[in-house]
């Protein structure tokens, strides 16, 4: 009986090893770090690919952090063992060697359990890593992690005609280097975002973005033959704010024309056998001191701006990376084609055409622009107040009975104006009406948005020759 007892509670290297590894502080904790992690991603895998929430935080902490956990604490558990078994060489405890013997079958049952188990976390890391690589390239993640930062953009991207487009297609594209570089990009993002160190408002336009033919290209086709497309500009005026003034203009898009073969209108700037490349003075790209042209047959001109200034820190070699010189593509005009901020009186218009605005009410759209332009230091007191302003001013023009018969139309009005303004508006970014333009057309021309910038006659070659501001380069009416 004492021999039986003695073989039951003999035990071999490998008892010894797990058994003190339950002993030391390092291997509790990598046995508590790796189960309690695996768990929580399994669960939060189960959360997530169920949708039974939308809590940012769940998929955070699934697939960004408790991976760590998981991975830390596989490491901790041999970890542990091995300062175990140091320990007892250092303090002269004689232990047989770990030796793994197939034909015993307390080994082979070990084996088996640490083959399954082997499986099970490599399995669960591949899947929550596959799952992590998708969200931290999903549009959720980019505009709901760094909510803070990045609400504007990801609040016009929702509306832009380039929702169902994922943020990546546009700013990385494919291929593993620009991942890699998007990747370590984010992490000084990151870190701006942890140290409330980041641009407010967000720069545009974005420095180091990828070639538009390795991202815009892939779905669009410049040289595709689009001929004219007929656009209806609407705009209403103070004085009337029931008929509108509607402008139809046929614009030559352009392409290569089937019929002659030559690319034409305005796609022919970055055709294939022609190259624009510009110098701008400033990191808006509003002031372009030179344009040069290489067309089709290998010619080349320069246009140069006299009377601008180009600052001593702009570098006008045409090579290096540091050189100021751009090549014109497709979001050199298309500067804002997903993340588009509207204007008040864009807004303002279209609610009176929409009669979300009741046009039939006296002096509404100069109050309703007079309530989107005010001054908000905050988004909440925009909610609080705009409304009311709206109200007020009413009361002013017309008196207090004049309002009560429009009661509801105002407050619909007013519901109206402070949706658009909270889709445009962020003080806490210092966005506000206009601090982003686009440069389609030459609506804001003279605070040099848009073609002008280039096509303004002062842009003169050697022999005289200027880049011509004729309006039937690009548009003319529709026939």
């Amino acid at each position: 009986m004492a021999e039986e007892n003695h073989q039951h509670h003999h035990r071999g290297p490998w008892g010894h090893l797990v058994r003190g590894m339950w002993r030391s502080p390092l291997g509790i904790l990598g046995v508590v770090l790796t189960t309690v992690s695996a768990t929580l991603m399994f669960l939060g895998l189960i959360v997530e690919v169920f949708g039974l929430t939308d809590n940012i935080y769940v998929p955070i902490l699934a697939f960004m952090i408790l991976p760590g956990g998981l991975i830390t604490g596989l490491i901790l558990i041999p970890l542990a063992a091995y300062l175990r078994r140091r320990q007892w060489y250092k303090y002269g405890i004689a232990k047989d060697h770990l030796q793994i013997n197939l034909s015993d079958h307390r080994h082979r049952r070990m084996v088996i359990w640490f083959t399954v188990l082997t499986v099970m976390f490599f399995s669960l890391l591949v899947v929550i890593g596959y799952e992590g690589y998708e969200f931290s390239d999903s549009p959720f993640f980019c505009g709901r992690v760094c909510h803070k930062v990045m609400a504007p953009e990801y609040t016009v991207y929702q509306r832009s005609p380039h929702a169902k487009v994922a943020c990546i297609e546009c700013h990385i594209g494919p291929g593993a280097q620009w991942f890699v570089r998007a990747k370590i990009s984010g992490l000084r993002q990151v870190l701006a975002v942890m140290t409330n160190s980041y641009s407010r408002p967000i720069p545009a336009p974005v420095e180091h973005l990828r070639p538009a033919r390795d991202t815009c290209e892939q779905c669009h086709w410049p040289d595709k033959f689009s001929g004219k497309k007929v656009k209806t500009f609407i705009h209403f005026t103070n004085d009337n704010q029931t008929t509108p003034e509607k402008v139809d203009i046929a614009l030559h898009i352009g392409g290569r024309n089937p019929v002659t073969g030559e690319f034409e209108g305005i796609h022919w700037h970055v055709s294939k056998n022609v190259k624009v490349r510009y110098l701008a003075i400033d990191k808006k790209r509003l002031h372009i001191a030179k344009v040069k042209i290489t067309r089709p047959d290998g010619s080349t001109d320069e246009f140069v701006k006299k009377d601008m200034k180009i600052p001593a820190d702009i570098n006008q070699s045409e090579t290096g990376e540091d050189s100021g010189w751009r090549t014109m593509d497709c979001i050199d005009c298309h500067n804002r084609p997903t993340h588009t901020y509207d204007l008040p009186e864009d807004r303002v218009d279209f609610g009176l055409l929409s009669k979300k605005i009741n046009p039939e009410i006296i002096g509404i759209r100069e109050d309703s622009l007079a309530v989107l332009k005010a001054d908000y230091n905050t988004r909440d007191e925009a909610r609080a107040q705009m409304t009311n302003r709206l109200i007020e001013l009413q009361t002013n023009r017309h008196g207090i009975d004049y309002v009560k018969r429009y009661d509801a139309d105002l407050r619909k009005a007013g519901a109206y104006l402070l949706d658009a303004y909270l889709g445009n508006v962020w003080p806490n970014m210092n966005i506000k009406w206009g601090t982003y333009g686009s440069h389609i057309g030459h609506q804001r021309s003279d605070e040099g948005w848009g073609c002008w910038r280039c096509h303004d006659d002062e842009h003169a070659d050697a022999a005289g020759k200027t880049i011509p501001q004729n309006c039937d380069l690009c548009h003319d009416e529709p026939k």
